[in-house]
């Protein structure tokens, strides 16, 4: 059982760090290509990659286990779950135009906080390190965005934007990622992404091949490494995964982010911006580790399979 458990948190960790390093690629893809042809390509190329991977596990499964079949229920859920894929990608893509990765990834791991915000609108209940969390989270993005004479860049605001939108992004992969296979309902919000992101791209983007081949590296390390290997590697490993890990060592993301933006593109920040990014990453991880309130009815065994239960799901961007 602990070598499982560790096992896990160390695909967890790697996970993380691919995460934290497709910013980079993120950033640099749009050197060549517009936002939306680049996450466009980069979902499709997933898509291909999983396909063959899940027909390999089901041929390799198909004598223990039956195969799921592919309905309506399926088709509906990963289209839904595609639909804020969508939103929340392009949002973090477009404000890379206008940000940094050091930014963007510790804004986007505001959605840890986010998720049991918006959990309020639902009926869930949020415990007081949630709050606590929240507010140290806001104090951060105020040192880390908040330049002179107060004004907050524009990447900055639509990073913002795509926290919350993964924070609804994560409420719809927790809903059906428990009713319907994963690798399936991947594949289906992949592709609804895919097929919004070049529609956009063809409206509003110039499109040719020679910037396509030109944005090549950065097209297939965010595809195949972030989105096709990093979310599979999450599925494998949330399998063993104890639940507080697992929101911990996803969340190590926006440091990883950090460390790349610095190494490869020599991003830095003032110590403003540091401590910033601290206190955010700070109220991160108070949100999550924050013993949360367990009704006196529940025996103690069942409250702690209810909170082991309670697995932080990472919204699967890469």
């Amino acid at each position: 059982m602990r070598s499982n458990t560790l096992r896990a948190d160390l695909l967890m960790l790697l996970t993380a760090m691919i995460w934290g390093s497709v910013f980079v690629a993120q950033r640099l893809g749009m050197d060549a290509i517009g936002p939306f042809l680049y996450t466009g390509l980069r979902f499709a190329l997933a898509v291909v990659v999983l396909l063959p991977v899940i027909h390999w596990l089901e041929k390799r499964n198909r004598q223990t286990a039956p195969v799921p079949k592919l309905n309506r229920q399926l088709l509906r859920g990963g289209v839904l779950m595609g639909l804020a894929l969508a939103l929340g990608i392009n949002l973090q893509q477009v404000g890379l135009l206008f940000t940094t990765v050091t930014n963007s990834g510790f804004i986007t791991g505001l959605y840890v906080i986010v998720v049991p915000l918006l959990g309020l609108f639902i009926g869930h209940k949020t415990g007081l390190g949630i709050w606590l969390g929240a507010c140290l989270a806001v104090v951060g993005m105020f040192l880390l965005s908040v330049g002179e004479g107060f004004v907050v860049a524009s990447g900055d605001w639509l990073q913002l934007a795509g926290a919350f939108v993964w924070g609804i992004h994560v409420l719809l992969v927790g809903f059906f990622a428990s009713r319907h296979d994963p690798l399936r309902l991947a594949v289906v919000q992949f592709a609804t992404c895919s097929a919004i992101s070049l529609i956009l791209a063809l409206v509003l983007e110039e499109i040719s091949l020679q910037a396509i081949l030109a944005a090549g590296p950065a097209l297939l390390y965010g595809g195949i490494l972030g989105v096709a290997v990093g979310f599979t590697l999450q599925v494998v490993a949330q399998k063993d995964a104890i639940a507080s890990h697992a929101a911990i060592i996803f969340s190590l993301e926006a440091v990883f982010a950090a460390v790349a933006g610095a190494w490869m593109l020599g991003e830095s920040l003032d110590l403003k911006g540091y401590f910033g990014c601290a206190l955010m990453f700070a109220g991160m991880l108070l949100a999550q580790l924050w013993p949360r309130p367990v009704p006196q009815a529940t025996p103690p065994k069942a409250a702690e399979r209810a909170a082991d239960a309670d697995v932080a799901h990472r919204p699967s961007q890469g």
